[in-house]
């Protein structure tokens, strides 16, 4: 009799790192510095094909730092989004925590987090704004439902603000100040993809719309699951639409602190922000037939606008 050996495993973590890219795995050994910064700085521009837009303009110093947390950043996210079992994504969360909390004992061995302790001691950031986005990826394992728009603010405090700071931190510009505008912005833009993103979230189990909002307008559950975008539905976006642009005005205020080279860099997220909102707004609010894009035309325009207000000092 031939016996049947199965290939699932029942540890939770090796479970997860099998649904993932071998280089993601904690090493036995750590990489040299210089290893750890090629292998973000290739996470980086091949996984965000706007990457060299977002730092083209930086000091030629700040784009390792850029690099090392866009990597970290990329790497959490793929841990609680792309293994689709919630044990072993809770699993590898926690092993990743672990190794962040080895960077700031002097002992990470990841190269994510062999370069992120370069920048760590160079820009001075605390652990906060890393351990934040992880408590975000945590709950989206847990919590598919929320109730108030205050709620949904509160995932946004972890999910985007602390991308925001972060980037505040790198570049030597951390103030409280920066960081209430910089909020605003990051909730915004998180705001704006929940709300192009109503039927692909659905469809994860996960509903970004605040419940007392649709039991306001009258809509129901069943018509995101059927794809009916009914008057209720376009009022219940057209709301929020217009509760999100008021949040990029608030943000906006931050750009003008900053040096040009990052003033570029939030002017464009905040008009490709916007760009979306006027998306969902040019299909009469119905993003459940189809999703809201921004066409690379308009993505090539929006970089032409924001290079020609900075340059002539418009906000």
């Amino acid at each position: 009799m031939t016996e049947r050996f199965s290939t699932q495993t029942d540890d939770p973590v090796e479970r997860g790192w099998a649904a993932l890219p071998p280089s993601y795995r904690i090493p036995a050994q750590a990489p040299s510095l210089a290893e750890a910064k090629v292998f973000c700085d290739r996470l980086a521009r091949s996984h965000y094909e706007n990457f060299h837009v977002a730092t083209w303009l930086l000091p030629k110093p700040l784009r390792p730092h850029f690099s090392s947390i866009y990597a970290y950043c990329r790497i959490s996210d793929d841990l609680g989004d792309e293994v689709k079992d919630s044990q072993a994504a809770l699993a590898l969360l926690d092993v990743w925590e672990n190794e962040l909390n080895a960077c700031y004992a002097g002992r990470a061995k990841h190269p994510v987090f062999v370069a992120l302790a370069e920048s760590i001691h160079a820009c001075q950031i605390p652990k906060e704004p890393f351990a934040d986005l992880l408590t975000a990826f945590r709950r989206d394992q847990t919590v598919h439902r929320y109730e108030t728009v205050e709620d949904v603010l509160g995932y946004c405090r972890y999910s985007a603000n602390p991308v925001g700071r972060l980037v505040l931190y790198a570049c030597g510009l951390a103030t409280e100040e920066r960081f209430r505008w910089s909020d605003a912005t990051c909730s915004a833009l998180q705001l704006a993809n929940f709300w192009q993103d109503v039927g692909r979230d659905y469809d994860l189990g996960r509903i970004y719309l605040p419940l007392e909002d649709m039991r306001r307008q009258g809509v129901e559950e069943r018509a995101i699951a059927e794809r009916r975008a009914t008057p209720e539905f376009r009022a219940l976006l057209r709301q929020q639409v217009g509760f999100t642009r008021a949040m990029f005005k608030v943000g906006r205020q931050l750009i003008p602190t900053v040096p040009f080279s990052l003033a570029v860099d939030l002017e464009l997220f905040s008009r490709g922000g916007e760009a979306v909102l006027q998306a969902i707004e040019k299909q009469d609010y119905d993003v459940l037939a189809r999703r809201p894009v921004i066409t690379k035309s308009r993505k090539a325009m929006l970089l032409l606008e924001t290079l020609g207000a900075r340059i002539l000092g418009r906000k």
